[in-house]
């Protein structure tokens, strides 16, 4: 079955087994299945959607409307939403089912949800838990003394790092776990002391490393195991080896020019079709020990998975963004997790929920709830109103028939529904578009009118009986006193040696973006430590340069540059580099 994109207007396929998925997890009332229609966007436009309600590092200052008192949030301060320091609104001190509303049929679902959403109160960050001292953090647990980490669990010490777990003093990390002392490294697996690195498990005291495994002293190596001593591949002596790692790493001249040579190297040597191990019968990029799961990336532990995303333990999952750990029966979800059973198209539920549709923010035990936002330990609710078990199945299918003659149905929250702006978000980060597209409903430049009027007939019901192109997707313009930059801005000395204390007291200039940055002492002291130079530019600069750094997360078919098997991987076959079957890899490298 082929189907045209109602967004972005490419044709997609939709497989017989995704069909067949779809029977299987549509929900059953009174014992009457309501049958789950097939996806109108393609897995890109549905994976932007999800990402355009998940604002992972834009933190403001705002007030508790509880307690009155100051506050970090994820949502600004010129948002019409409440918003509850998140200790207050996990509390009993309000009661979410005070905001219920009984349904309206003469107006469409999401009309009547975005009305509760701007009603009930919503927590001031998004998963986080159990931390100490670590208040710039979101969607993070257990850390301890962290500034400025998203993403992460249980870290000490951290700086600047996304997506980052059980690791001890890394800073400007991404994708790495149980590490320490690291610094500007990707993916990247036990390692301790390393600097620079990509794709890199239980190396140590080393720098500029791609793909090693095992290795120590070594730096600008690609495609090593088990090596020692060893610079651009090739053997050295110890005492040369340690004036040459010294001088190239302490003056940020000569660490760019080591930077390219080595990622010169990398291009003439083969890289594995995908990132991962373990697997059997799987398809995507950075996957390990799953089965029968298929462009899925960033995920480890899943079976009979397709279209997830940072997601673990979890099973019969189409279409998810995070988390698991575990979870069963998931469909168009974001940052669902910790035991969840048969949820679809919600956000931020977790906490033992079951039967989930549509919800937001219900937690701990909430199962049979419709269109409700949070909740705990609730059951047999819609729009935050309680009935009865008899009651909730026979008005729920009244409801989805409602929305499938409307055309929303089998649809994820609409952008124009998200609570944040799109360059809030990391819809952003990994489809960015300009504010006159945002605005536009993120129509991508080039395309006919012609064909978008096309586009637009087919999305006339999708919100409050308006296109959903023509909602308006939104975008945040920051505050005039936000774009401010008080204090000085510095040049940035060349090495490490020359830069003074009085840093931390500047304002610097990112070399990139013009926006403002701040070095803090405990950062500048672990500059020092490991002798790297003070970085040129801001946080958010250097995040989006480690992502650019890691392949897409799109695939593509290609034939191995060695046995000519053919494969998919997030390699664009336009690209130079030496793609090979995972057989043909480990022939070659080890």
């Amino acid at each position: 079955m082929r189907n045209p994109c109602h967004l972005c207007g490419a044709t997609f396929e939709i497989p017989q087994n995704d069909l067949a998925f779809y029977a299987m997890i549509s929900p059953t009332f009174g014992g009457k299945r309501q049958q789950i229609p097939p996806p109108t966007l393609c897995p890109s436009c549905r994976r932007q959607r999800r990402l355009a309600w998940r604002n992972e590092k834009k933190l403001y200052h705002r007030t508790c409307d509880f307690t009155k008192k100051p506050i970090l949030s994820i949502y600004s301060p010129d948002k019409s939403f409440t918003v509850y320091e998140q200790d207050a609104w996990m509390s009993d001190a309000w009661d979410p089912l005070s905001y219920g509303r009984t349904y309206d049929f003469s107006r469409p679902f999401f009309d009547q949800w975005n009305d509760l959403h701007h009603a009930v109160p919503l927590p001031s960050m998004n998963l986080r838990f159990q931390n100490e001292n670590s208040e710039y953090t979101n969607l993070s647990a257990r850390n301890k003394n962290c500034y400025m980490i998203f993403a992460g669990n249980d870290n000490e010490e951290c700086e600047y790092s996304t997506y980052i777990q059980r690791c001890h003093r890394a800073v400007d990390c991404f994708f790495t776990f149980d590490s320490e002392i690291c610094y500007e490294c990707i993916d990247c697996y036990s390692c301790n002391r390393l600097f620079y690195s990509q794709y890199c498990r239980n190396c140590s005291d080393s720098a500029l490393l791609i793909n090693c495994q095992g290795c120590s002293n070594c730096f600008g190596c690609v495609n090593l195991a088990n090596q020692q001593y060893r610079v651009f591949n090739e053997p050295c002596a110890k005492e040369e080896y340690e004036d040459k790692v010294k001088a190239a790493l302490g003056n940020r001249s000569f660490l760019k020019m080591a930077q390219l040579k080595v990622r010169e190297l990398e291009r003439s040597l083969p890289h594995k079709y995908l990132a991962g191990f373990g697997n059997e019968n799987v398809s995507g990029d950075h996957i390990f020990s799953s089965k029968n799961s298929h462009e899925c990336f960033d995920v480890t532990y899943l079976e009979d998975c397709k279209y997830c995303v940072w997601m673990h333990q979890s099973k019969s999952c189409y279409d998810c963004y995070g988390w698991g750990l575990p979870g069963e029966l998931g469909l168009e979800n974001h940052l669902t997790g910790e035991n969840f059973y048969n949820v679809q198209f919600s956000e931020s539920c977790w906490g033992g929920v079951s039967d989930l549709l549509y919800c937001r923010y219900c937690l701990n035990g909430c199962s049979h709830c419709f269109g409700c936002i949070g909740l705990q330990h609730k059951e047999y609710c819609i729009l935050n109103k309680q009935y009865t078990k008899e009651e909730y199945e026979e008005l729920v299918p009244r409801i989805i028939t409602q929305m499938k003659e409307q055309g929303s149905f089998g649809e994820f929250f609409p952008h124009a529904l998200s609570p944040y702006g799109y360059n809030e978000t990391v819809a952003q980060t990994y489809f960015p578009l300009s504010e006159a597209e945002v605005k536009n409903g993120g129509w991508p430049a080039g395309r006919s009118a012609a064909t978008k009027d096309e586009t637009v007939a087919h999305l006339r019901q999708g919100f409050g009986g308006q296109p959903t192109l023509r909602a308006g997707w939104n975008w945040r313009t920051e505050l005039l006193e936000e774009q401010k930059v008080m204090g000085k801005a510095g040049n940035v000395p060349n090495s490490i040696a020359e830069v003074s204390d009085s840093i931390t007291q500047d304002t610097l200039a990112c070399s990139v973006t013009g926006r403002p940055y701040r070095i803090i002492p405990q950062e500048l002291k672990f500059y020092r430590e490991i002798g790297v130079p003070v970085p040129t530019k801001c946080f958010d600069q250097r995040h989006l340069e480690r992502i650019a750094l890691r392949n897409p997360r799109e695939l593509w078919k290609r034939k191995c540059g060695k046995c000519g098997k053919e494969m998919e991987s997030s390699f664009q076959p336009s690209r130079p580099e030496h793609v090979y079957c995972e057989d043909c890899y480990l022939q070659s490298v080890y």
